[in-house]
């Protein structure tokens, strides 16, 4: 009977290096499953060892500020898979050419519930934070709470303090008109569109990315996004 494979080592993080992006732009000139099993070690090395170290150490930097947060250095946890899912694509290619990692909330399934999000897609960085799909169960008291006069100003000034940043932007919205039976001349009208709520900010791949000072360059970046986290966490909890 074979041993169970036993769980990689996880040592300290050092930072991402020029490997990490030279495969996920090799990848998107090579999207084949010929390409990526002779390369899946330099993917092991490259892309999953670092990112599981960094899980670890930027989760270790953000329990203090957010206590449920949860870092899981697994793929299909904080680690997103690389494989598409192309059973209901049009694009047959089979992986994914950018890196995604996620700490979750605890409370709900992780995709469920708030969290911040670190996303690599060569040449560009992405680190977001927020709600990207709203449950159907939370879309109808998101909006009640949108337009409501205590939750609806709360949430209008944590959004004008993230537009005042620059590079920062709103994300989520989704239909063209205004939900039947709300006041399309509410101040927060335009938020009844969403049905997601999330603050992201895109840019090319800063130095920081390549060394062990990028944790600290996301929590800089988070600390700011943490308001939302906990709008949109109050907003779970009186649901419930």
């Amino acid at each position: 009977m074979a041993k169970p494979k036993a769980a990689p080592e996880i040592g300290p993080f050092e930072g991402f290096s020029k490997s990490t992006v030279a495969f996920f732009r090799e990848l998107a000139r090579n999207n084949n499953r010929t390409w990526f099993e002779r390369r899946r070690e330099d993917y092991d090395r490259h892309v999953l060892e670092p990112a599981r170290s960094f899980v670890v150490a930027l989760g270790d930097r953000l329990k203090p500020l957010v206590p449920n947060i949860a870092a899981v250095p697994r793929v299909d946890k904080s680690i997103f898979r690389i494989h598409k899912d192309t059973r209901f694509s049009l694009d047959p290619t089979p992986y994914k050419t950018n890196l995604g990692i996620y700490f979750w909330e605890t409370g709900r399934p992780r995709l469920e519930t708030t969290g911040f999000y670190v996303h690599l897609e060569p040449p560009d960085l992405m680190l977001g934070a927020g709600m990207y799909v709203i449950p159907k169960t939370l879309l109808e008291p998101f909006r009640r709470a949108v337009v409501a006069p205590k939750s609806g100003r709360e949430l209008t000034k944590i959004l004008d303090a993230v537009r005042a940043r620059p590079g920062w932007e709103i994300g989520g919205e989704h239909y063209k008109r205004i939900p039947a039976g709300y006041d399309a001349s509410h101040p927060n009208a335009a938020l009844l569109r969403h049905t997601g709520l999330w603050i992201g900010r895109e840019g090319p791949i800063p130095e920081e990315f390549f060394s062990a000072r990028f944790l600290d360059y996301c929590v800089d970046a988070f600390v700011p996004l943490i308001p939302l986290n906990r709008w949109l966490a109050a907003l779970r909890q009186r649901a419930d």
